[in-house]
Formats: C-alpha cells, sequence, structure tokens
C-alpha cells in the first residue's frame, strides 16, 4: 500500500504532504521486566513503564513524520495492573491524529509471565503528543494519519476531543493567570 492509497486522486495541493495510513507506523516494543525495574514495593516502577510508553510512542511519532520528533506532553497515564519481575511487557503504540506539525499517540501497555502460556493482558494506556521538529528544532509539517480501519476511525475522533480539551485547558489557564496577575495576585515576593 502506498502512502497515498487513501488520498482520492487529484485532491493534493502543491506543497501538501501525502497522508500515511495508521499501519504505516504503527510499532510494538517488549521487554522483559528484572529486577533493577523494581521500586520499594517490589512490582516494576511506574517510572520504567512510562519510559517503554515514551519509547515506543516516540518511535511511531518519528516514522509516521518521518524524522525527529519530541514529546510535548503525556496525557491519561493510567496504570491498570502492576507489572511484576519477570513479566515480558509488550508496548503497542500507532498514531491516532495528525495536526499541522503535532501527532496525538495512542499506545496500550500490555504484560504476561515470560515462562507461562496465558494471553497478555493490559496493565496500562496513554496518550502522548508529539511534535515534529526540523535538524534547528523548529516546528515542522507532518503527513495526515489516514485511519483505515473502524477502531482507527473512532481513535481518530477520540483524538480530535482530547486535543480540544487540552487546548480549552490551557487556555483557561491563561487566562486565570493573566486575571491574578491583572489584580496583583500570585506576586512573586
Amino acid at each position: 500500500m502506498t502512502d497515498q492509497a487513501h488520498i482520492p486522486t487529484g485532491t493534493l495541493q502543491p506543497g501538501d504532504i501525502p497522508g500515511k495510513p495508521t499501519s504505516a507506523s504503527r510499532t510494538t516494543l517488549s521487554h522483559i521486566m528484572t529486577g533493577s525495574d523494581t521500586n520499594l514495593l517490589g512490582t516494576v516502577h511506574g517510572g520504567v513503564i512510562m519510559k517503554l510508553v515514551d519509547d515506543a510512542a516516540g518511535a511511531v511519532a518519528g516514522r509516521h513524520s518521518g524524522g525527529p520528533a519530541v514529546t510535548a506532553s503525556m496525557d491519561e497515564m493510567v496504570f491498570l495492573e502492576p507489572v511484576r519481575v519477570g513479566d515480558l511487557v509488550h508496548v503497542k503504540a500507532q498514531v491516532n491524529w495528525t495536526g499541522r506539525s503535532s501527532m496525538e499517540v495512542g499506545v496500550r501497555v500490555m504484560a504476561e509471565r515470560w515462562n507461562e502460556s496465558t494471553p497478555a493482558t493490559q496493565v496500562g494506556s496513554a496518550y502522548l503528543v508529539f511534535a515534529a521538529v526540523d535538524a534547528d528544532g523548529k516546528p515542522r509539517r507532518v503527513p495526515p494519519v489516514v485511519p483505515e480501519t473502524e477502531r482507527d476511525r473512532r481513535r481518530y475522533q477520540e483524538a480530535q476531543i482530547r486535543r480540544t480539551h487540552r487546548l480549552a485547558r490551557r487556555r483557561a489557564i491563561k487566562e486565570l493567570r493573566d486575571r491574578r496577575a491583572a489584580e496583583g495576585l500570585d506576586a512573586e515576593g
């Protein structure tokens, strides 16, 4: 399947970037958890899982955008079950939505015992926003993501809702800070 498989012929304008299907950059990273990954409770430290999530999401963002991409935010990191030493962790990531230079990457974290044949269970999930950057660290355009399945289309729509909420939250916080500053509150001192 080519990058333009889902773009109707003649709809690309000069300067437009052809879309890429969701499957073009989807990836899974797997890692076995060892004693060095544990916290004081003897389970795998949440920060270890978060790094694996960021690594997988970064790989997907770089693959989709065709170059460097940096983490802009991590939303809704949810830990559903503890991960233990000896668990084989699979971090599955895909681009859910793209803007001009940003991408939302959805990540699902699965775990299974390394020595058992039981199915993997979901132990976590997260949504991250990446910004594609050029060699000078300036934002650069990314190809649109082209959802391929009903699940991909649902994820795309949900990502648009999360983006709207992120922007509204950022705007509300800025307005509050500006108002408090105008009233002389929150002065450094």
